[in-house]
């Protein structure tokens, strides 16, 4: 399971390394896509797979759900971490997400996110009072 906050650098070849908590779940090999809000959504390999396979069910006469695959899976780039925990951020997934040299990669659960330390920050700011007034209807059985 994917958790925290942790504040990696881009190098100038485009280049991060992962957190330590999460190399060993993503050292087998990784897929990086566009993640939704502008951010890249990384699934270990066994993760990915899962999703596929998800969305393998969605019925090709569903325009969103033909649009919502090509885009997810257009972007996805299989990596797998070098020997010091290092993966190369395709340039495309780069522009997608605004990426500069400071990063936020978070915890996801079953999967991790990777930010520009600013848009992270500002979507944080923007998600708080909505975080706090999140109730049972939302989030059933967890309050």
């Amino acid at each position: 399971m994917f958790l925290g906050t942790h504040s990696p650098r881009l190098d100038e070849k485009g280049r991060l390394i992962l957190p330590a908590k999460f190399r060993e779940e993503l050292a087998e090999g990784l897929v990086l896509t566009r993640g939704q809000e502008r951010c890249i959504y990384v699934f270990s390999q066994k993760e990915f797979e899962r999703v596929h396979e998800q969305m393998r069910e969605a019925p090709l006469s569903s325009r969103q759900a033909r649009d919502y695959i090509r885009v997810f899976l257009s972007g996805a780039s299989d990596e797998v971490p070098d020997k010091q925990g290092r993966i190369t951020i395709p340039p495309a997934l780069r522009t997608y997400a605004g990426l500069g040299r400071v990063l936020a990669v978070i915890g996801a659960g079953t999967r991790a996110e990777i930010w520009d330390a600013a848009a992270w920050q500002n979507y944080l700011d923007e998600q708080e009072t909505a975080f706090s007034e999140t109730d049972e209807d939302t989030m059933p059985g967890l309050f």
